[in-house]
């Protein structure tokens, strides 16, 4: 007797109104979830596109620095001579080209070398220059530079990468 109080009861009209009220609570936390985890996913591509440049522009830089182009007759140490030729805007570009040509046309990057003391710095980019926009990964490797046949001094190699462009 009780059940059929309660299905015929009149004030039963307001619980249509609750089940409003829990679907509305239910979409709102379904939305957050949802916002939630599509931050996470994109935090984490973030990190592991710039982790992956990162490897990428450390290995240029190991190879940048023991490449012969830039060596002395002394193995492991940068020739500034070198550096002086392939620095400069007027410099002879088929050298650079030799230089870039050992790395997938898809990095772009550019070098930077500078001594420790800070008196001496060389910037090389490929052709055509590497625009300032977008994200940048930096990775360093120490070198000793070669100013003279008496006089070496310590220094830092810096390869800076751009975004990738595919082609």
């Amino acid at each position: 007797m009780t059940m059929y109080l309660f299905i015929n009861d009149e004030r039963g009209v307001l619980e249509p109104h609750n089940d409003l009220f829990a679907t509305a609570l239910l979409v709102i936390g379904f939305v957050v979830f949802a916002a939630i985890m599509s931050k996470t996913y994109l935090t984490y591509d973030e990190h592991s596109f710039a982790l992956e440049n990162y490897e990428d522009a450390s290995r240029i830089a190991q190879a940048v620095a023991s490449d012969e182009l830039l060596q002395t007759t002394h193995p492991g140490v940068l020739s500034a001579s070198a550096l002086d030729r392939i620095s400069t805007p007027a410099s002879d570009v088929h050298v650079r080209d030799i230089l870039f040509s050992s790395f997938s046309s898809n990095f772009q990057f550019s070098v930077e070398i500078t001594t420790d003391d800070g008196k001496h710095q060389w910037t090389i980019e490929q052709i055509p220059a590497v625009t300032s926009s977008g994200d940048v990964i930096a990775a360093s490797v120490p070198v000793v530079i070669e100013l003279n046949p008496v006089e070496s001094v310590a220094g830092i190699l810096t390869v800076k990468m751009r975004n990738r462009k595919w082609i």
